[in-house]
């Protein structure tokens, strides 16, 4: 099973931009999770060492369940990498099973994150999100998921 999952993306857009997508709350509500989802909350703390809260929740259609996710911060260089832990979570940031909330037994608790830019041009910059886990039966899905997110972001950007 796949221990990472990558995906790079090219924003049209200046490298301070692209990073103030991890930073402002309000811009990452507009891009977490897949496609469909939204996310209602985005408790950003971004300082190495902090905290983030964040939700997605699916359409009506899907079931209209929220997930909840902790981001905990271990290494932000500005402008460049930004290495984080996320965790299912509560909605108050404490860590869960992911078994309680209906994930296959194999869902990884701990999911190290890390997000790394670069300034192509003045108005280019290249986005590498990597997650390392052991992803098990849901391989698929969290890179399609990973995509997908990433997407919302270019279009942001635009």
């Amino acid at each position: 099973m796949a221990k990472q999952i990558e995906v790079t993306r090219i924003f049209n857009a200046p490298i301070e931009m692209v990073w103030k997508l991890w930073t402002e709350p309000e811009l990452v509500k507009r891009w977490w999770g897949p496609k469909h989802y939204i996310s209602p909350v985005a408790e950003i703390d971004f300082r190495q060492g902090g905290r983030s809260i964040v939700s997605m929740k699916a359409p009506k259609e899907m079931g209209g369940r929220e997930f909840y996710s902790v981001w905990e911060y271990v290494n932000i260089v500005p402008l460049h990498t930004i290495e984080f832990i996320q965790s299912l979570s509560d909605k108050d940031g404490n860590k869960i099973d992911p078994a309680n909330v209906g994930m296959p037994p194999d869902f990884p608790i701990d999911i190290r994150t890390i997000v790394t830019v670069r300034e192509v041009t003045n108005d280019t910059t290249e986005m590498t999100v990597t997650e390392y886990a052991e992803f098990g039966t849901i391989t698929n899905f969290a890179q399609i998921g990973l995509e997908q997110s990433m997407d919302k972001m270019v279009a942001i950007t635009k």
